[in-house]
């Protein structure tokens, strides 16, 4: 179908070309969202969930009950903050499932929006602190950054690949905030 994300991620692109490309609008209604309407934590084999992928990708020492993560260390990109109780860990989705709702994704089906909110293909799911996670909320780059100004290029890097794959709208002060993200990123 012609409004499907294309079958190959965008990741290689430039990101400014990317961000050029993405559409300007006005964020849509909240009428209707519901977490509900994005099915996540999908199963990953035997008793695995996207979850425990996400926590053993970006953890170390990871240490694992089946494929379920019980321990490990995980820093947290937003702020540095070092855990070590996997219950601790927020699983993050870049693009949080309100700000898509508001973008775009209130026009798709149950399954793809159960698709965008399990995908572990582009970087739209990182396991963080839960401080940071909560304070993020559904706030786009315009509202929210990470505390941690060096994972400031890769925030907004991700973001946009996010949006751009999705075909995701951007506002015109979100946009603005990636694009001032971006400056001076290599």
């Amino acid at each position: 179908m012609a409004d499907e994300p294309g079958a190959s991620p965008s990741a290689t692109g430039n990101v400014n070309q990317q961000l050029g490309e993405l559409t300007v609008a006005a964020a849509g209604s909240m009428k209707g969202y519901s977490r509900t309407h994005f099915p996540h934590w999908r199963g990953t084999g035997k008793n695995c969930d996207v979850r425990d992928s996400v926590l053993q990708r970006d953890g170390e020492g990871i240490k694992l009950s089946g494929c379920n993560v019980v321990g490990g260390r995980w820093e947290s990109v937003y702020d540095g903050m070092a855990l070590t109780d996997p219950a601790d860990v927020d699983i993050d989705h870049i693009v949080p499932l309100a700000n898509a709702w508001r973008s775009g994704a209130d026009e798709w089906d149950d399954s793809k929006r159960g698709d965008f909110a399990n995908d572990l293909t582009r970087p739209q799911l990182v396991a963080v602190s839960q401080r940071s996670n909560r304070a993020k909320g559904d706030q786009d780059p315009s509202q929210w950054k990470p505390p941690s100004r060096s994972y400031w290029c890769q925030y907004a890097a991700d973001w946009v690949a996010v949006k751009h794959y999705w075909r995701l709208t951007v506002t015109s002060a979100e946009k603005a905030a990636l694009t001032d993200m971006l400056e001076g990123c290599p």
